[in-house]
C-alpha cells in the first residue's frame, strides 16, 4: 500500500487563493479606515479653527477681510490662527479655501476619505456635496 504525505498542487494553490482573498478584504476596509479617520481629522481642526475665529472676532472687533488662507485674521498667530489655516497641518490631498468680509467668513476642505466638502462660518458647519468656492457664508 502506498500513502503518500504532503498537500496536493490543488490544494496549495486554493489555499493561496483563500488568502489573497482575504487580504483583499482586509485591506480595502483598512483603506477605507483611514480615509474615514483623516475626515475626522479635518472636520476637528475646522471646529478648531471657527472656535479660533470666534475669539479672535471678541478681541478684534471683526473677521478682518481676506480672500485666501494666507492673509488676513487667518494669516495671524493670534489664537493659533495661522496653524488651523496651513494646510500642511492637514492629511494629504486636503485643499482649503479662506474668505472673510469683516461681517462674515468661510473655511472650506476637501474630505479626503468620503468626497464632499467640509465647510465652517459663524454660524456653524456643515458637509456640502459640492465645493462651495469663494463664499463668506456656508451655503
Amino acid at each position: 500500500m502506498h500513502t503518500s504525505k504532503g498537500f496536493t498542487l490543488i490544494e496549495l494553490l486554493m489555499s493561496i487563493a483563500i488568502i489573497a482573498i482575504l487580504s483583499t478584504l482586509i485591506l480595502s476596509g483598512l483603506s477605507s479606515a483611514r480615509g474615514r479617520s483623516n475626515d475626522s481629522k479635518i472636520k476637528s481642526q475646522l471646529t478648531s479653527l471657527r472656535t479660533a475665529a470666534e475669539n479672535y472676532h471678541e478681541s478684534a472687533g471683526t473677521f478682518g477681510s481676506a480672500s485666501d488662507c494666507s492673509s488676513g485674521m487667518f494669516a495671524t498667530s493670534e489664537l493659533n490662527m495661522s496653524t488651523y489655516t496651513t494646510e500642511a497641518s492637514y492629511p494629504a490631498e486636503t485643499h482649503l479655501t479662506c474668505n472673510a468680509n469683516g461681517a462674515d467668513y468661510a473655511v472650506s476642505a476637501n474630505l479626503t476619505g468620503g468626497g464632499g466638502y467640509w465647510c465652517v462660518d459663524a454660524r456653524g458647519s456643515k458637509y456640502l456635496a459640492a465645493d462651495p468656492g469663494d463664499v463668506v457664508i456656508c451655503p
